[in-house]
């Protein structure tokens, strides 16, 4: 409930009291009535305007998260199905980063332009039957001009069809936890049946950030494909216009009117916030604008542990090396609202009777970590290098060493 409606419900309440009043010829027990009628209505009015409150939001379903933390710092209505449009090809950015990082094809490789990519409409980058671009300018066109065709002709590399790689797309999805999501194309053009919610395009935009390569073409303004012959534009306009902003996706259709994954980061903490439906472009940016200033206002992550930082360096017995180094296996960050002051603690627990061999990377124990006495996290230890039990020789030259000293 808006202002302007708590003031009509308070208007309303005194003409009524005054009614009440001039019936009454001004009896104490109609007065005591009055009193009470008013006091309810004004009561129920604030309960509504604080449950309804949703900082000005233009759109039906937004949510903002921490990403590294996966917390959620705001929501609204955030489990409701609805169409997404072109922010679908977060997910077809997420499988084909996935690709490349398995070694399937690289940057360089050439993505060649089907009849199927070619017929696509809405948003294109004019990709032409039996064409040939490789596969970062498909990755340009998917990610900065949201190129339709460019979504089917990289799902068609990855997967040979566009229908097999739908397939995909909803497997990936299922594993990701995005339960009521279902995609029938690689790209979000209208379609029965497509559907996902603001929580599972966080999710899937969370999963996408790992690869950080992506943010080499999200956060790409303006640039051209074809030496130049035709030219990108961002459809995210955050991408000029905020401090910060790393990305992620725009999208629009009649039916779902305008969504984003709007994702940005300051002081090492990576905010995502999703937006589906806003009335108009210009309002679609302001509703992710305010989500994720509120998150940078109000919030602040503390770094606990980082993969591969040194923790300890510890002698094995029975092991060939005087002192073996131990290492966080994980990353581990602790997200906490600025009017608080944080007071962190780390406590090694080694495992107990250790017997080498050992290989790199293999667990060493754990590290609790603190806030005052509650735990925020357990990172796992792991040896630095392989620890190589002492040998036969090995065990008398030390022996003989100890007997030289003494």
């Amino acid at each position: 409930m808006n202002h302007g409606n708590l003031q009509k419900i308070l208007f309303a309440s005194r003409i009524k009291t005054s009614v009440i009043r001039d019936r009454s010829g001004g009896a104490a027990k109609n007065r005591i009535i009055s009193f009470v009628v008013f006091t309810c209505i004004l009561l129920s009015s604030f309960t509504c305007f604080a449950e309804g409150d949703t900082m000005g939001l233009s759109c039906p379903s937004a949510l903002l998260m921490e990403q590294s933390t996966g917390e959620i710092l705001y929501e609204k209505d955030i489990h409701s199905k609805r169409p997404l449009a072109s922010v679908t090809k977060i997910m077809t950015m997420l499988l084909a980063m996935e690709a490349i990082d398995a070694g399937k094809f690289t940057y360089d490789d050439m993505i060649t332009g089907s009849a199927h990519a070619k017929s696509m409409g809405g948003s294109t980058i004019f990709l032409d039957e039996g064409e040939q671009l490789s596969v970062r300018d498909i990755l340009k066109g998917i990610a900065v001009a949201s190129g339709n065709d460019a979504a089917v002709a990289m799902a068609e590399h990855i997967a040979g069809s566009e229908d097999n790689f739908v397939a995909m797309m909803n497997e990936r999805a299922k594993q990701l936890g995005m339960n009521n999501t279902n995609f029938v194309n690689s790209n979000g053009l209208p379609a029965d049946n497509h559907y996902s919610t603001a929580y599972d395009i966080a999710l899937m935009s969370r999963e996408l950030m790992k690869h950080e390569d992506i943010f080499d073409y999200t956060t790409i303004w303006m640039d051209s494909l074809r030496n130049g012959e035709f030219t990108l534009s961002n459809t995210n306009k955050l991408i000029r216009f905020y401090e910060g902003a790393t990305g992620l996706k725009t999208g629009s259709t009649d039916e779902a009117k305008f969504c984003i994954s709007a994702t940005a980061k300051r002081n090492g903490m990576h905010l995502i916030a999703v937006i589906m439906a806003a009335p108009t472009s210009k309002e679609r940016q302001k509703d992710a604008s305010t989500l994720l200033n509120y998150g940078f206002s109000n919030y602040a992550l503390h770094t606990c542990a980082s993969k591969g930082e040194s923790v300890d360096n510890i002698h094995i017995a029975k092991s060939a090396s005087d002192t073996t180094e131990i290492l966080c296996g994980e990353d581990a960050a602790y997200l906490y609202e600025k009017s608080t002051s944080p007071e962190i603690s780390r406590e090694i627990i080694l495992n107990e009777n250790m017997q080498p061999p050992y290989k790199a990377g293999e667990a060493a124990g754990k590290m609790i970590i603190k806030n005052a006495d509650k735990e925020i996290a357990k990172v796992p230890l792991v040896f630095a290098t392989d620890v190589d039990k002492l040998s036969l020789f090995g065990t008398f030259g030390k022996l003989l060493d100890n007997w030289v000293q003494i």
